[in-house]
């Protein structure tokens, strides 16, 4: 590959071990970073090269911009992979590494400024012409304003973080009399998270679909689309199950948004991997929510209905090349869920621990993306995200029976240690779900404001036949 022949990957966890492998396949050097908890993981024995960047807290390692452009200088890297999280959308970390003669993989220090931060991000859709949620453009002064613009746009109201992502810095507000408390409380939050407080106000939309477009455009005016994900089963607006192609979606609708998104991008010179989010009301009208500069936590989806390496083609357009295909049909249907280390029975806490058992399932059409190990700690300072677990089928039911059979077969154990998988399995037997009649409100909780009228639970026979080894949900 012309342009890098090492890269550094400027992250952790089961996403740094999957940027490594592709980078292993495109005959590239690999340096893993890691912190002082990180320092036996998966991802550093894979790795050529290994820097220990810092201390087990975040901000003083893998936030470090200064510790990882340091560690790429020392190493010969040429190039930085942000994984997601962390420094991923961090323009002025982008920034630093052009200075620095470093490649960024991702798209520019100004693109990501301006679709990196939420108003601008709005500002610049609603130029391209996507449809957007009534409610502020710019930054929300005080609570005053607030109140004022809810006030014409009707409740319930979001209030966001303008530098929120992954579901942080949010607040919905169902009443009048909720609203200022809700705006210190967000504004503070917002400042602590991401330090900046700025926040801005839109209508909440219930009873909608979460949905997201999967853009690649390079550095030659060339761009595509693969297609559009569901992303719908959340819990407190963190995405559980995603899935592709979006069910119970008219084609002709997801056509429109995917083409809308690929326009956008194409027109604010976007390049890499993106993802356009979008929300679909019941009449399949689709509101502009906001652009991931970054590659997702959801990406194999579209990996395995499209056959296309998403980080292989970040890592071309990063070198200059152009797209490697532009002509992509995708095949059948793919499903993924995320496997935290939490404990649903008790308001899904983290729940780290040394992990003496360890098998993920296998087999034909399943796919298991982790960097966990029998022997592997789970370390309670970062996300608890402990696997991902893939299945691809001809059409959604074969995908969604391959996925029962895989939670099924997953043993993971260990003292303290729980997981989200038997919960997983519930929700895929929800009939709300196998019927693609879900929301973004099927898990939803008093803490959207809101109740499940149906719980999801793990049918008891399930249960019965995982056993022991497997913790319980």
């Amino acid at each position: 590959m012309t342009g890098f022949d090492t890269v550094l990957i400027a992250n952790r966890g089961e996403i740094a071990l999957r940027v490594a492998r592709t980078c292993r396949a495109l005959g590239l050097s690999v340096v893993a970073v890691c912190s002082t908890a990180d320092r036996d993981s998966a991802v550093t024995r894979l790795a050529d090269r290994t820097v220990h960047i810092g201390p087990t807290r975040s901000s003083a390692s893998y936030r470090n911009a200064a510790a990882l452009i340091e560690a790429a200088r020392m190493t010969g890297a040429q190039a930085i992979h942000p994984g997601y999280g962390f420094l991923s959308e961090d323009a002025d970390f982008a920034e630093a590494c052009a200075v620095s003669g470093l490649t960024f993989i991702g798209p520019s220090a100004d693109v990501m400024r301006l679709l990196g931060e939420k108003s601008a991000a709005r500002a610049a859709m609603a130029a391209a012409g996507l449809p957007l949620l009534p409610g502020a453009v710019e930054p929300v002064a005080d609570a005053t304003e607030a109140t004022a613009l809810a006030a014409r746009i009707g409740y319930p109201v979001i209030i966001k973080a303008v530098a929120g992502g992954g579901g942080r810095g949010l607040r919905v507000v169902w009443r009048p009399g909720d609203l200022a408390a809700a705006f210190a409380e967000t504004t503070a939050n917002a400042r602590a998270l991401f330090a900046d407080g700025r926040v801005y106000l839109e209508r909440y939309l219930t009873g909608a679909r979460h949905v997201e477009v999967q853009v690649l455009c390079d550095g030659h005016g060339n761009g595509v689309h693969l297609g559009v994900r569901d992303c719908s089963v959340q819990r407190r607006h963190q995405k559980l199950i995603e899935e592709t192609p979006a069910p119970g979606l008219p084609a002709e609708v997801t056509g429109r948004m995917a083409g809308a998104a690929l326009s956008a991008a194409l027109e604010t010179g976007y390049t890499g991997a993106g993802t356009f989010e979008f929300l679909v009301d019941g009449a399949g009208r689709f509101s502009f929510l906001e652009v991931n500069c970054r590659i997702q936590v959801e990406h194999p989806v579209t990996e395995e209905v499209t056959g296309v390496d998403l980080v292989a083609e970040q890592l071309r357009i990063a070198a200059g090349e152009q797209l490697s295909q532009m002509d992509i049909t995708p095949r059948g249907a793919a499903v993924e869920c995320r496997i935290n280390a939490e404990d649903p029975a008790h308001g899904f806490a983290p729940a780290p621990g040394t992990l003496t058992e360890f098998a993920p399932p296998a087999g034909p059409f399943v796919r298991v993306d982790t960097h966990a190990f029998p022997g592997y700690r789970i370390p309670a300072a970062y996300d608890s995200l402990l696997a991902k677990v893939i299945t691809w089928g001809p059409d959604r039911d074969t995908a969604l029976a391959r996925m029962r059979a895989a939670l099924a077969e997953f043993r993971v154990a260990g003292p303290g240690i729980r997981t989200t998988a038997d919960f997983l399995a519930g929700v895929l037997s929800d009939p709300r779900f196998v019927q693609a009649r879900h929301d973004t409100r099927l898990l939803a909780g008093p803490e959207d404001g809101t109740t499940r009228s149906e719980p999801t639970r793990l049918p008891q026979k399930q249960e019965e036949q995982r056993g022991e080894s497997l913790p319980r949900g």
